[in-house]
């Protein structure tokens, strides 16, 4: 990361970075996760440095992809085999209990991502 990031939207972007492959986490999850700022201000930071870091993994609560970002996102979430389901209408969305990761060691053999600096226990 660059030292001319604040260093709260370093934090955030390592966090982002140590998502599994096929799993999300919301906004306030990675604010949780962090133990700091809230949904609000992970957006901010996404929106302004997130184009580094797989950004697709971090969504909305309502498993709905980012208007305006969708397709894009969609071509990661079947890349990566990320669990889908659709709506009544027809419309891709992430199967949020399916997909959600809360930040804990991967049991399924894959890689077990670090603890995030700053995160307690």
């Amino acid at each position: 990361m660059s030292e001319e990031l604040p260093a709260y939207a370093e934090r955030v972007l390592e966090a982002v970075e140590r998502i599994p492959p096929g799993r999300v986490m919301t906004y306030g999850d990675v604010a949780e996760w962090l133990d700091e700022g809230g949904p609000r201000q992970v957006g901010r930071v996404m929106a302004l440095y997130g184009g580094a870091v797989p950004w697709w993994r971090v969504v909305r609560s309502d498993g709905l992809p980012l208007p305006g970002h969708a397709a894009r996102a969609l071509e990661h979430y079947r890349t990566e085999a990320t669990p889908l389901r659709l709506t009544a209408g027809g419309d891709p969305r992430l199967d949020m209990r399916r997909a959600r990761w809360d930040g804990a060691p991967v049991q399924d053999g894959g890689e077990v991502p670090g603890e995030v600096p700053g995160r307690d226990g």
